[in-house]
């Protein structure tokens, strides 16, 4: 059993959003769903289902009871891409019914939220030196409006201090050294 487990409690649909999330990554399955057979403060017996799932070979539990808390940014799940065709899989099938933020956010259609990037990306960010050995930043550069997954990877040297327009990503306008497509 692995030492922490997403837990995550939805109003009504946990089974739904279950199924949905393992039917779109490999290694992925609903494997219980337990109905809560007496009363609980969510709801009559029966009406509480605690659903275990795994997905990429990672286990979650995912709870059914009324609404508490709705979903927010401060928590989302980063799924890492290894080309933009990967990206393109996940973020349409992640869309679908949900919706689409700036920088590779999207909101599911069950109120979750998801980062859509390539693993490079990361790689790219932990990288203090450019390719002539000077300091370099990272700009993630979208294309349609800054929400769709679509995008190139910029390594790039500072030019001026106007502010990105992705949140956490740069904080300077910049001049590209050397383009990288994912």
């Amino acid at each position: 059993m692995q030492k922490i487990t997403p837990f995550l409690w939805y109003s009504k649909e946990a089974e739904q959003a279950a199924a949905f999330y393992a039917s779109i990554f490999p290694d992925s399955r609903v494997t219980r769903v337990t109905a809560l057979p007496s009363e609980s403060p969510s709801g009559p017996p029966g009406s509480v289902k605690i659903v275990e799932f795994v997905l990429c070979g990672q286990s979650f539990t995912a709870m059914t009871a009324g609404p508490l808390d709705p979903f927010n940014h401060a928590v989302s799940f980063v799924v890492n891409c290894d080309d933009q065709a990967e990206v393109d899989r996940y973020w349409n099938a992640l869309l679908e019914g949900g919706s689409a933020e700036q920088c590779g956010w999207l909101k599911d259609r069950f109120g979750l939220s998801w980062q859509i990037v390539p693993t490079v990306l990361f790689e790219m960010m932990a990288s203090t030196r450019g390719p002539n050995g000077a300091p370099s930043e990272l700009q993630l550069t979208f294309y349609a409006g800054s929400t769709r997954a679509t995008f190139s990877l910029v390594l790039l040297a500072p030019v001026g201090h106007r502010r990105s327009r992705c949140r956490g990503v740069g904080r300077r306008s910049y001049r590209p050294t050397q383009p990288f497509r994912v």
